[in-house]
């Protein structure tokens, strides 16, 4: 039998809790700490860092997804 797990947590740009895979979800860093970010703030700030000549974050199929428990 195979369990699942996911991270719970507020985004670090809105605030809203979201769940996601602690290994693959895109994350930016404040104050030296790496903080999870959501789909929706990715998808805003994009069209920002492409203008300012920074790269997108990039967001990983599955960064949003149930892991199997094995991978914790």
């Amino acid at each position: 039998m195979t369990g699942y797990a996911f991270m719970v947590s507020p985004c670090v740009g809105c605030g809203r809790v979201f769940t996601y895979n602690p290994h693959r979800v895109p994350s930016i860093t404040v104050r030296g700490s790496r903080e999870p970010i959501c789909q929706a703030c990715v998808d805003a700030v994009n069209p920002t860092r492409v203008a300012n000549g920074l790269d997108p974050i990039v967001v990983l199929p599955d960064a949003y997804d149930a892991i199997p428990e094995e991978e914790l």
